[in-house]
């Protein structure tokens, strides 16, 4: 194996030691990160845009000092807008579209010194739990080539998983950081409300209920990125609260005595699969192994479930709807029929014609559920849940047609109804990848801690990694 080869098994943190301590240059990672997208993406379809010839001249050139110098990195092609490279958000709408500006995530990615080589493959405009656009085709899981990677951030999850490169951005607004994390065995944590910015083309899209950050192989990765991204911009509605200190300190402390809830029934009342129980119950028994406090309990509450999930609904279509409309300003042109998918179409012209005033309500009970769940970390530091109540679904599980354009949506909740409930909480949440199905496929495990709180996390995330490390398993399908 060279030396190029070995750069695929290690982390962001250790690339980046070795070019701080002049072993490597930044264009010797990057030259061996694109050929490994070129060698895998063929099969995987993870990378939709390359930026090679950008990403050689700036690692040749004279780089940002940050964190992360020389690493290489992909950026989801979706919210994040990078200056002269297009951005479809997986939709034949935008395929044309090329920003003219950087969004302010991707001027703190570029601070911290990383490379960006290319953006990563969404479904159309992030709606669904699997990365399956029409425009590009569907994005492989290199667990299993007939299965989905998850979404909206498949992509980045695949890119990650595979070892195309370290780590990979990506964006959560119903689960989409944590449900790819899952199907594709990496790591992946969702911030508290307001942690990273969304400017200067989005405000808090949708009260709140999205958010930024990335898919990593490492937990110390995912903790110094936030670290390198997180804070106000100028003009943001509202940020998180400050940490007690820097994320990538939190790694390796002692952490004290966890009061954890575990629970594996849907609060909706969806079944969950056997394999996605046994990967809570092992979790389970892992933390209490590690000396926590684990008990089964269920966060209670005062308003009805149903009321609950028509209010995200409202949302979340609201979501969808405001998205197109805006692109569709920008533009200066409404999209038609054929240039969205029938999905999104049905979405677009019949499903959410929602009034403000329904949207608004919508918001209040979501902020009467946060709440509720507020009141159950007065007694528990975590909460843990599967992340997912399905394995990865073959591709194709949420594909609508014109004759049923409203499959997928349909079918989203009974995929992942655990993960929608720190998005219009705010609180933050991971899924750690600790188990394996009998099939061979990831299954994540997710915990949520109180708003403000990664660094309860990332202090526990980095003790389970340890206890139960994940990053050397081999896939059938990786460099």
């Amino acid at each position: 194996m060279s030396e190029r080869d070995d750069f695929a098994f290690m982390d962001a943190t250790a690339q980046a030691e070795l070019v701080r301590r002049r072993e490597v240059t930044a264009l010797e990672l990057v030259d061996a990160a694109i050929q490994r997208i070129e060698r895998l993406n063929s099969t995987l379809n993870a990378v939709v845009t390359p930026m090679y010839d950008e990403a050689r001249q700036l690692a040749a050139g004279r780089l940002s000092e940050g964190p992360f110098t020389g690493v290489p990195f992909l950026l989801k092609d979706l919210i994040a807008s990078h200056a002269g490279v297009r951005m479809t958000e997986g939709s034949r709408f935008l395929r044309d579209f090329v920003p003219d500006h950087d969004s302010e995530m991707v001027v703190r990615l570029k601070r911290a010194g990383l490379v960006i080589l290319g953006k990563t493959s969404t479904p159309e405009f992030g709606i669904l739990p699997t990365t399956e656009p029409e425009l590009f085709g569907p994005c492989r899981n290199p667990w299993n080539i007939q299965c989905t990677a998850g979404g909206s951030s498949g992509g980045s999850a695949v890119a990650v998983a595979s070892r195309m490169i370290p780590m990979a951005h990506g964006n959560d607004g119903g689960g989409s950081l944590r449900i790819p994390a899952s199907c594709c065995g990496v790591f992946a944590l969702k911030p508290t409300r307001g942690r990273n910015p969304l400017g200067p083309d989005h405000g808090d899209i949708t009260s709140g209920l999205v958010c930024e950050h990335a898919l990593t192989l490492s937990v110390r990765d995912s903790a110094a990125l936030l670290d390198a991204t997180s804070g106000p911009d100028l003009g943001d509605p509202y940020w998180a609260p400050p940490p007690k200190r820097a994320y990538a300190r939190e790694v390796g402390v002692k952490l004290r005595r966890l009061r954890i809830g575990f629970s594996t029934a849907s609060h909706i009342g969806v079944p969950v699969h056997p394999d996605c129980v046994s990967a809570v119950s092992d979790a389970a028994k892992l933390c209490a192994d590690l000396g926590h406090e684990v008990q089964e309990a269920t966060p209670a509450t005062t308003i009805g479930i149903g009321e609950v999930v028509q209010a995200f609904m409202t949302a979340y279509g609201a979501l969808q709807i405001s998205t197109i409309d805006a692109w569709a300003t920008r533009l200066g042109r409404k999209p038609n029929q054929e240039q969205l998918e029938p999905l999104t179409w049905a979405i677009y012209s019949t499903l959410c014609k929602y009034s403000a005033s329904e949207y608004l309500l919508a918001v209040t009970v979501l902020q009467r559920a946060a709440r509720d769940l507020a009141r159950f970390f007065e007694n528990h530091d975590v909460w843990l849940t599967p992340t997912l109540a399905e394995p990865p679904l073959p591709l194709g599980s949420f594909v609508s047609t014109a004759q049923d354009p409203l499959y997928g949506w349909n079918r989203m909740a009974f995929f992942s109804p655990f993960t929608p409930i720190c998005n219009f909480t705010g609180q933050p949440a991971m899924s750690v990848p600790l188990f394996w199905n009998a099939e061979g496929l990831p299954i994540g495990t997710h915990f949520v801690a109180r708003f403000g709180d990664e660094g309860t996390l990332f202090r526990l995330a980095a003790q389970l990694e340890e206890a139960r490390p994940w990053a050397g398993r081999r896939l059938p399908v990786s460099a």
